[in-house]
């Protein structure tokens, strides 16, 4: 068989190779899009898409059952789980039409359909034995799910987000293991929808907040509706005929077996690399056996690999994948001539209701960097105008600043609206502005972005650059 040589190989054809393909196509005409598996972004197939489209169904159900406040009255609310997976599923197949057409779009020559593997730096390899010598290679191969030791012997009764969303219908019981983004998104969703669920979390953790009193009001606000235990302890996972069945203790302190119809694992995605046989590229790995890189470069140490996207696991979003796709391409078409691209604000969101916004810098790096050098500032939305006039007054926002610049350096909100004010604060942390200079931009009244003013308003006191917080004042509007 004969050797294919190119300038530029890409494994993987997801949001980061994609992103990697066109940008090194900028450069020469010589690339290759490697897919081993099925074409179609993770975002779009089992991702942000369909996990949205089921919150959708999910926040529908909750408003119609919770409008009696507003002297709404809806009666015989009832969830057709059939219907509601059969519209994730169309409308998700629709997402992943259009990625399946930016593929097709891509020259037949340009791209192949293959498992592959290193054979050295610049050699690949198929299962079949085709050779591909390539001068750079881009590793964009995503992340596959990570599966805790208790749940390794489960079989059809254990779901990822790889399949629940092919469920012919709602289950009535869930036990998802995992308290993080991926599994507090779906268990509030399925909660909502009617679902038994249960969520067992590891370490404390809760939707990946850092501050400790964010944190805990999260935990009291998710236990309102579905049981939480952020810290739990699970003796055994054991699968039957009919479900699954989990000893573990309760949170109030009995040990208890419980059955479920299914397991959901939301213990986290890890990058997809194990058949890549890195050791043949002479790679620095790390203790994950993760390739060293430059986060600015996307370089692997001096050599001609690159890595970008979820294989990299340094930030798993997919705005953060098409950067990394952006800059290892374009680097790996341009090789040698080296540059460093735009990293952007860190911004990430958790489509839970209240919701999660973590932007800029966090208290462990803010302790690691600014330590005795910033400030916090901090509101409630429970008596904020706009937020209780919807009733989605719960949820506190910290912002933090540097004291002597008061640069703003980054926030935490777990509340109303946080995915509008997550983007807000990511622009300001990216434009290097200061609170101040956020004081004097404009806010409508009313509005939950009011909210946001109080806080950098707390936030200048603490700094003792501003004068100190008014309780109802007039000028911000009533309920500000």
């Amino acid at each position: 068989m004969s050797i294919l040589q190119v300038d530029v190989a890409i494994i993987g054809a997801g949001t980061a190779g994609m992103g990697a393909y066109r940008a090194a196509r900028a450069h020469t005409d010589s690339v290759l899009l490697i897919e081993g598996g099925s074409y179609g972004t993770s975002c779009a197939r089992f991702g942000c898409m369909p996990s949205k489209l089921l919150i959708a169904a999910a926040e529908t159900a909750h408003q119609a059952r919770h409008a009696e406040p507003f002297g709404v009255r809806v009666t015989g609310v009832t969830v057709d789980g059939a219907a509601v997976l059969s519209r994730v599923r169309s409308e998700r197949d629709r997402f992943v039409g259009f990625v399946l057409a930016s593929v097709e779009a891509i020259a037949p020559s340009q791209r192949l359909k293959a498992q592959v593997s290193f054979q050295d730096a610049n050699t690949l390899t198929t299962a079949d034995g085709q050779i591909i010598h390539a001068e750079r290679v881009v590793i964009a191969s995503g992340s596959v799910p990570v599966l805790a030791p208790l749940l390794k012997g489960l079989g059809r009764h254990l779901l990822t987000n790889e399949n629940i969303f092919d469920l012919p219908s709602l289950p009535k019981s869930l036990a998802v293991f995992g308290a993080g983004v991926l599994g507090l998104e779906l268990a509030q969703a399925m909660s909502r929808l009617g679902v038994q669920v249960k969520v067992f979390g590891v370490h404390g953790g809760i939707a990946g907040l850092r501050d400790p009193a964010l944190r805990d009001y999260a935990r009291q606000t998710f236990n309102e509706a579905f049981y939480l235990d952020a810290d739990s302890q699970v003796k055994s996972v054991t699968e039957t005929s009919d479900g699954v069945e989990v000893h573990y203790l309760h949170r109030e302190g009995t040990w208890q077996t419980e059955r479920f119809d299914y397991v959901l694992a939301a213990t986290g995605r890890a990058p997809d690399l194990a058949g890549l046989d890195l050791k043949n590229t002479a790679l620095q790995l790390n203790e994950r056996g993760i390739p060293v890189f430059d986060r600015f470069t996307l370089q692997c140490g001096n050599s001609t690999i690159f890595i970008a996207g979820d294989a990299s696991n340094e930030v798993p979003l997919l705005h953060e994948a098409a950067d990394q796709g952006r800059i290892a391409g374009d680097n790996a078409g341009r090789y040698p001539d080296i540059r460093p691209g735009l990293r952007r604000a860190s911004l990430a969101i958790v489509f839970t209701d209240p919701q999660v916004a973590s932007v800029g810098l966090n208290l462990e790096q803010l302790g690691a960097q600014f330590k005795d050098r910033f400030a916090v500032g901090v509101v409630s939305f429970e008596d904020q105008g706009r937020s209780r006039v919807m009733l989605r007054n719960k949820g506190l926002l910290k912002v933090y600043a540097e004291h002597g610049t008061g640069l703003f350096l980054g926030a935490e909100m777990f509340g109303p609206a946080a995915e509008h004010i997550g983007h807000l604060l990511a622009w300001a942390v990216q434009q290097g502005m200061t609170v101040s200079s956020m004081l004097e931009m404009p806010f409508y009244h009313p509005v939950i972005e009011e909210g946001l003013r109080s806080a950098l308003r707390d936030l200048n006191q603490q700094l003792h650059i501003g004068p100190g917080v008014v309780d109802h004042c007039m000028d911000c509007g009533p309920g500000a």
